[in-house]
């Protein structure tokens, strides 16, 4: 015999879980605009990630379906979340059935009060007029700055539709969260969850890299192609492992990375290096996926690099380490790599951040007060002001590395600032390309006073590739001509004049020798 509505609402036990004073705050504003705000009203809610948010709107489901003796619909954009979130509202005393693939019929949908549902699936289902919900008194959205979600709106316009979300920023910018919802309840604060040590404390440590070779795609962030390309380089693989064992060695890591080539390059890398390391995609098998983590879980130096995969659903709290072996021009990805690595546990009230794609300074501090609803209600303004590449780029100071230094011993000063020169030939009235040719010759000096002969000391130059695009960079800069083909065409012609002058440096000390 199917249960009627009113059996399935006497059902709910109370609620299992205590909520921390801030869930407490937050669920009374939510409740005052269900009692508040029309039927069908479009309400945002933000809360970081580790804030707890499952739980709040688990606790929100116990409260209106014995409130409101009205159905509610929870909707996520991965399966693992689905079976995640339906055991949460499971321990709040609310039984609820999964729409999954398997679902073609909800013949016993009167038996539940709630259901948790794939987008995707459920928007299959609705087309094709196979499954009807009846008596959704609300729907909530899991995760709901994505836009897959929008579809499903035209089913529900007489439900209350609330979304949760750490980032109310939409991931496309032409569809922005202010034109789908109409109101923003922002809970608490990052800065404020770690004072009152409800999130770890984020230790940064940022490596500049030069992003310049990097491509935007379609979605407005940049594309794998471009990614991997830079980031299976040797230069930045080197940069990588070095990162990892000065600020890192030891601990649990998780690596994030833009394509599963550039994870599988890392991969071989840290095992070449004798390191306990895993690779996980979005190809792995539920089954590998989870054998992976079960040993990530319980191994205490582990390092899992991975594609994406892990950026929401995935909470392990022994996490020490987050590498963002990539970079994103997507604020929500930016929140959501370093929140894995946030939870606290009672030996852990830190962990590390390492950034090899310039995204703290392109974002600013994951712990920094953000202004969520300025953000929310004026988001084409908070684009605008992200710092371009070009911006980051021309605040960054080249240090030679120190075995790199150790190869020009004999030159007591390596330094060169290129905007102090620069300024100086101005002032001079030379010419300002009497910049480079002042930075060549210290280059071609330092080459040939710390090699044997011209053929070691044009090997030597190579060596100096980072060093000479930086200066040419700035130079570029002063002289307000910036682009690629500009500075490439620089390049190649500084490279070609410094072969060129370690030549003439030891033609001449061979001709003072025979004199």
């Amino acid at each position: 015999m199917k249960r009627n509505h009113t059996q399935a609402v006497t059902s709910t036990k109370p609620n299992p879980v205590k909520l921390y004073d801030y869930q407490q705050k937050d669920l009374i504003k939510i409740f005052e605009c269900f009692n508040e705000r029309p039927n069908s009203y479009n309400l945002l809610y933000q809360l970081p990630t580790g804030g707890g948010k499952t739980v709040i709107f688990s606790e929100i489901v116990r409260r209106y379906v014995e409130e409101m003796k009205k159905k509610v619909l929870v909707l996520t954009h991965r399966i693992e979340l689905s079976k995640q979130t339906s055991q949460m509202i499971e321990k709040f005393g609310v039984q609820n059935k999964i729409i999954n693939s398997d679902i073609k019929e909800l013949e016993d949908q009167h038996d539940y009060m709630c259901f948790v549902a794939m987008v995707e699936t459920l928007n299959n289902r609705l087309q094709e007029e196979k499954l009807e919900l009846d008596d959704i008194g609300l729907v909530i959205i899991d995760e709901a700055h994505y836009n897959s979600f929008r579809k499903l709106f035209k089913y529900f316009e007489n439900s209350f539709i609330l979304g949760v979300t750490a980032t109310p920023l939409s991931s496309n910018i032409k569809l922005p969260m202010k034109d789908s919802y109409r109101e923003l309840i922002v809970g608490e604060s990052i800065p404020t969850l770690i004072d009152k040590q409800f999130l770890a404390k984020a230790n940064f440590y940022s490596f500049d890299v030069s992003l310049k070779s990097l491509k935007i795609g379609i979605n407005g962030d940049y594309t794998v192609k471009s990614s991997e390309e830079l980031f299976t380089s040797l230069n930045m693989q080197g940069k990588l492992l070095e990162a990892y064992e000065e600020v890192s060695k030891g601990k649990k890591t998780l690596i994030f990375n833009n394509g599963i080539n550039t994870s599988k390059y890392v991969y071989s890398l840290f095992k070449s290096a004798g390191y306990e390391i895993r690779h996980l995609d979005n190809t792995a098998s539920s089954s590998d996926r989870k054998e992976i983590l079960d040993w990530f879980k319980h191994t205490p130096n582990a390092i899992v690099t991975s594609v994406s995969i892990l950026t929401t659903g995935f909470d392990e709290p022994s996490v020490e380490t987050i590498i963002l072996n990539r970079a994103t021009k997507s604020l929500t990805l930016y929140f959501q790599m370093i929140g894995r690595g946030s939870r606290v546990l009672p030996n852990k009230k830190d962990f590390t951040v390492i950034d090899l794609g310039n995204n703290v300074a392109r974002f600013g501090l994951w712990s920094a007060p953000v202004n969520w609803q300025e953000i929310f209600n004026f988001p084409n303004f908070y684009y605008d002001n992200l710092k371009s590449d070009d911006e980051i780029e021309r605040n960054f100071k080249y240090v030679m590395p120190p075995d790199l230094r150790a190869e020009f011993a004999n030159s007591e000063d390596i330094s060169f600032d290129v905007k102090e020169v620069y300024k100086k030939m101005i002032r001079e009235g030379r010419k300002s390309k009497d910049t480079l040719l002042l930075s060549l010759e210290q280059h071609a000096f330092m080459c040939a006073d710390n090699t044997e002969d011209v053929f070691d000391a044009r090997l030597l130059a190579k060596d100096l590739t980072d060093d000479i695009s930086y200066r040419i960079r700035i130079y570029s800069y002063c002289m307000m001509k910036n682009s690629k083909n500009y500075r490439e065409w620089l390049e190649e012609d500084y490279m070609r004049k410094l072969r060129v002058r370690i030549g003439q440096i030891f033609a001449e000390r061979s001709m003072e020798e025979e004199e």
